[in-house]
């Protein structure tokens, strides 16, 4: 019977209530369909306004005046007003200033025509030491020649001048006393410790002109690297100290807003209004607008005007990494912060311990597939270092804020106020180096947009699988096992440096660094190259702690550019020079760190020996005192030759065919004999045949960068030295280079995998 009644079809009654839901569900249908269309024509709105936006000032870059002149490299006298900072780029031997501006007008030098008036951005890249003080809005005069840009951004035009600027008019008072504020607190700063010293004013100012590259690279692979430019973190510091102190004085909403408001107009002031700057200081607005009002949640929707605002006024921040990763992070503090707080809390977290776990934790979620897609990597470090370091940035940045403006009236109030900010910045740079260290800190991921956008998926897919508990204990679990699993096997299976080295070739791009075991955790290094955060890497990869001896070939940029690296953390016995001392700055920067290091700085010629016997070196070359050939740095390098292990080492550093050619006839060929032969000169084409037939290496490494632009090493001479029996590695394709004994030959073990040329 019951089941009669349930076969039996449903009446009126079902039919009311069926009508019914559907009529109370429409309401809803409608309020999605009317998000839906706002959502569409919010965003066709704004496609329209960044289009308009972006071809009027793409309309200006390529202004016809300006690209005709570029197009055939004039020389032009231009006057332009200085944008931001003048950078110091290049190496040591070669200073060269980049400068962006935004042009007003321009006249070629050898025509009768008249001025040309334009607004366009531009960028100057001058060799003159004076570009050094200009200030940002000075406008300035400068004669040079015009060329086209590489594209991608708003830049009409590169200036190259060798000329000093000619400045017209002052900057604004505003300007010059920030000038003033910002040396300062560099003097205050130099009698600091080489690492914190760098990196305050960088913590305060985002002044990084003395930033040593070890701690910065160490920053970036610890994700600390936003703490060295100015953005919301330093404003909120800043913005925060203000408002403590007004509540304390008990001023109310709208004064506190407007003291604030002055203070933030003082800092970007003082830091430079570059474009960070500009968007940290309009989030700073955004914050004092809903402080003055009173609604709080009014700050997304501002976020997302800011957002329109800056990209229709700049379209270049589009394309910019730094915007994007400064509105993740700002969306990620307002959105999923306060989530993973409550979430923290619910689970009896300390509230102070929860909204620090939050905060690190919602930037890295959100800022990490743009962080991926940049790097090729994935750092595991970079939230447990942000959390240690969180303690450490207000005090340094306020005491830093205060140093500046004493130092201005007060220089040694100022130095004293530097030294106290000093401390925190010393646990910053602590952090960085032992996270930096970690194994397995970071892993390698996919880089590009691919990769970002991978990443991407992956977290977003893992943060809505977290919703569930089950899911939750399963990422836990799977997560801890990877770590818990890989780390001893990273730790006990590491390959490098390989057993029974006899010598390494680093990988420090286009430049000469080359390694000789010398006992335990000691070493003989030959040149640093470029980098002294390569230099630095490839000894710490090697385990090297102290350097028994310090060689440089010859004093270019690109073989003592990295000696910073070398003395990073490290003890050096001693160094050892070429006779002749050019390039002067280059032997300068040697100079430095030997003082430094308390090591005794030597130069020597043809014949020396290290005594006590370091290891069984010898100088070659050169024989005789170069003059007059193609370049007389090179052509009087140290050419070394090294015996380890029974195994011979020829190190020529950058000798070319005439110094090859002397050594050739001053020794003969029966003296140069050597399994493993360092190319001369990244394998340029300036080698003497009779030179390398002498050596006849088992082995050759070329020390050279990735796409470099002097088309090194030579193909022919590749083909040579592999068609003379040699089996040729490139740094640029393997990585560090290691030659190893191996039963009765050698053996070479590159660090990373082999890539075809």
């Amino acid at each position: 019977m019951r089941r009669g009644l349930r076969d039996v079809p449903r009446g009126p009654r079902h039919n009311l209530r069926a009508a019914s839901h559907n009529i109370l569900r429409s309401p809803r249908n409608v309020l999605r369909s009317q998000v839906a269309r706002r959502v569409a024509v919010a965003v066709l709105l704004g496609a329209v306004c960044g289009a308009g936006a972006t071809a009027a000032r793409v309309a200006v870059r390529d202004a016809p005046a300006v690209a005709a002149l570029a197009d055939v490299r004039e020389s032009v006298v231009a006057e332009m007003v200085v944008r931001d900072d003048p950078r110091l780029v290049g190496a040591a031997s070669r200073p060269m200033y980049a400068v962006a501006a935004d042009l007003r007008w321009l006249r070629p030098v050898d025509a009768d025509q008249r001025r040309i008036d334009v607004r366009a951005r531009v960028l100057v890249l001058a060799t003159h030491p004076a570009w050094g003080a200009p200030l940002p809005g000075q406008r300035v005069r400068v004669e040079g020649r015009l060329a086209r840009p590489r594209g991608g951004d708003l830049t009409a035009a590169v200036v190259s001048s060798s000329a000093a600027p000619e400045p017209v008019g002052r900057p604004s008072w505003a300007q010059r006393a920030a000038g003033a504020l910002r040396a300062g607190l560099q003097r205050a700063c130099m009698t600091l410790p080489p690492e914190a010293g760098g990196l305050l004013p960088g913590l305060v100012l985002g002044d990084t002109s003395r930033l040593d590259p070890a701690v910065a690279d160490d920053f970036k692979t610890t994700g600390l690297t936003h703490l060295t430019a100015v953005s919301g973190a330093n404003v909120a510091i800043v913005i925060g100290f203000v408002l403590l102190v007004t509540r304390w004085c008990r001023a109310g909403r709208w004064a506190s807003a407007i003291l604030c408001g002055v203070a933030l107009v003082g800092f970007v002031i003082l830091v430079r209004p570059s474009p960070s700057v500009v968007r940290a200081a309009t989030m700073g607005a955004i914050g004092l607008l809903a402080l003055a009002s009173g609604r709080s949640r009014a700050a997304v929707p501002a976020l997302a005007a800011a957002i329109v605002v800056l990209v229709v006024v700049d379209p270049e921040l589009a394309g910019d990494a730094g915007f994007a990763l400064s509105v993740l992070a700002t969306g990620g503090l307002l959105l999923l912060a306060p989530k993973i707080r409550d979430w923290l809390r619910r689970r009896r977290v300390p509230p102070g311990l929860a909204e620090a776990l939050a905060i690190p934790v919602a930037a890295q979620v959100t800022c990490g597939p743009v962080v991926a897609a940049l790097s090729g990597a994935v750092s595991f470090v970079s939230i447990p270092a942000n959390l240690l370091a969180a303690p450490a940035v207000a005090p340094a940045t306020v005491v830093g804020v205060f140093a500046t403006i004493t130092s201005a009236a007060w220089p040694a109030g100022g130095e004293f106020l530097a030294w106290v900010a000093h401390w925190p910045a010393r646990w910053l740079v602590l952090i960085a180096r032992h996270g930096a260290a970690t194994p397995m800190g970071s892993l390698p991921w996919p880089g590009g947009v691919g990769g970002g956008l991978l990443l991407g998926a992956l977290t977003v897919a893992v943060l809505i699988a977290m919703r569930r508990r089950l899911a939750r204990r399963l990422i836990a679990v799977v997560a801890a096992a990877s770590v818990v699993g890989a780390l001893p096997v990273r730790v006990l299976t590491s390959t490098w440096p390989p057993p029974g080295w006899v010598v390494v070739a680093c990988d420090v791009g286009q430049g000469d660094m080359t390694v000789l075991p010398a006992g335990g955790a000691a070493a003989i290094v030959v040149d640093a190259g470029p980098d002294p955060a390569a230099a630095d890497g490839c000894l710490d990869r090697l385990g090297v702690r102290t350097v028994r001896l310090f060689v440089v070939s010859h004093f270019h940029a690109d073989h003592v550019g990295g000696v910073a690296g070398v003395g990073r953390g490290r003890r050096i016995e001693a160094v050892v020079t070429p006779r002749h001392a050019e390039p002067a700055s280059g032997r300068d920067q040697v100079a430095a760190v030997a003082t430094e290091a308390g090591a005794t700085m030597t130069p020597v010629g043809v014949g020396w020996r290290p005594s006590p016997a370091t290891a069984d070196l010898v100088a070659l070359g050169p024989p005789v005192e170069m003059s007059g050939t193609r370049s007389d740095p090179n052509n009087n390098s140290l050419v070394l030759r090294a015996t380890i292990g029974g195994v011979g080492v020829m190190l020529p550093g950058d000798a070319e065919e005439e110094e090859q050619r002397a050594i050739v006839d001053h020794y003969g060929t029966a003296a140069l004999g050597a399994q493993v032969l360092k190319v001369a000169h990244h394998g340029s084409a300036y080698q003497e045949t009779a030179f390398l037939d002498a050596i006849d290496p088992a082995v050759a490494l070329v020390s050279v960068g990735v796409d470099n632009d002097y088309g090194h090493p030579n193909p022919a001479l590749i083909a040579r030295l592999s068609r003379d029996g040699a089996r040729v590695m490139r740094t640029d394709l393997g990585g560090d280079l290691a030659v190893v004994r191996r039963g009765g030959g050698l053996a070479v073990v590159a660090s990373g995998p082999v890539r075809r040329a």
